[in-house]
């Protein structure tokens, strides 16, 4: 019977030989220790948090819209009696019209909501970031630090914003247009070489979004280098996972009940698998040996001096007896040396 394979040793073996993997450990294991997939799910929880009161920020949106443009609302109004008929039509209606009117209430509540929640979001964020890299920082007051997160959750939507425009512009249509204006769309091979940009263009803007939130985020400054290390990692994996995403909402929104659920726990997945992904790429910058050797090495403990004091009662019955003895053996000594003399 053949003994079982050491797995420790081999694995041992393969990381002393391939530092990639090494590396992919220690990462795993930083993960691990400071509670990575106990922050993603904070963060998913803040994500979900804020879709509703987005959600009331785009109605208001759109009442303000459609206040101003009343052959639409018609045009909605008819659709929705002519494929919604009966009492259950009439509702929808009704129920446009009392979003419309209370538009400004709505609008306002909504963006309270937002801020709470996007608070509550980049402030997990941020902690979870600062965990991965395992910087020392002060606590600040409350005001100041809700105004940092603020600052934070602004600098993120600019960076967010910048990242979908980049991606926008990778986008085949515009793409296209271009090479159209400039009488190259009938070159032969165009269209692949278009595919490639339009890829790396869509990656080079995730990269940049992933290196801005690894490396600023945090309530610390770190390394840009290393952050852009584990940025590449993480905008590599969320081009692929978004690919993988699109494959399954094309295959959940088939069925009616695909319709209902398929997107909520579509997002619910996606949001948990990026907050993973994002702190696992910071784990992975935090590890690289730049970083490690920058590493904060808390200062040891200050050393106590004690001083030992002890205290003798005396010598006991058996020392006292002991002591007698040899005074009388002295004195007898003494006595016949005298004896002697003389």
């Amino acid at each position: 019977m053949s003994a079982m394979p050491d797995f420790k040793a081999m694995l041992d073996d393969r990381r002393a030989r391939w530092p990639w993997l090494d590396h992919t450990v220690v990462a795993a294991q930083r993960y691990q220790g400071q509670k990575g997939d106990y922050y993603a799910a904070g963060m998913t929880y803040f994500s979900v948090l804020a879709l509703f009161p987005l959600l009331m920020v785009a109605f208001a949106v759109a009442g303000f819209v459609l206040v101003n443009q009343p052959e639409w609302l018609a045009e909605i109004q008819s659709q929705i009696a002519e494929n919604v008929p009966g009492s259950f039509g009439e509702t929808i209606s009704s129920l446009i019209d009392t979003a419309i009117e209370s538009r400004t209430g709505v609008g306002v509540i909504g963006l309270l909501g937002a801020l709470y929640a996007g608070l509550g979001w980049v402030a997990n964020l941020r902690e979870a970031l600062t965990a991965m890299w395992e910087s020392q920082h002060e606590s600040g007051g409350f005001l100041a630090t809700k105004a940092k997160d603020l600052a934070a959750l602004l600098g993120l939507g600019a960076a967010l914003v910048l990242s979908l425009g980049l991606s926008a512009l990778a986008g085949g249509g515009v793409m296209r247009g271009i090479l159209e204006w400039l009488n190259l769309d009938s070159v032969p091979g165009v269209g692949v070489a278009l595919r490639v940009f339009s890829i790396l263009l869509a990656l080079a803007g995730t990269w940049a979004l992933f290196t801005w939130v690894i490396s600023r985020l945090p309530r610390e400054p770190v390394s840009w280098r290393s952050a852009a290390k584990g940025a590449l990692l993480a905008a590599v994996g969320f081009e692929i996972f978004k690919q993988l995403g699109a494959i399954y909402l094309a295959s959940v929104t088939s069925g009616p009940a695909g319709v209902v659920f398929g997107p909520i726990i579509g997002l619910l997945v996606f949001v948990f698998t990026t907050s993973r992904l994002v702190l696992f790429s910071t784990a992975f910058a935090a590890t690289t040996r730049e970083s490690l050797a920058d590493a904060h090495v808390p200062a040891p403990d200050p050393a106590v001096i004690n001083t030992r004091l002890e205290v003798s009662d005396g010598p006991g019955v058996k020392g006292g007896l002991a002591l007698v003895g040899a005074g009388a053996l002295a004195a007898l000594g003494i006595a016949g040396f005298r004896n002697r003399r003389r």
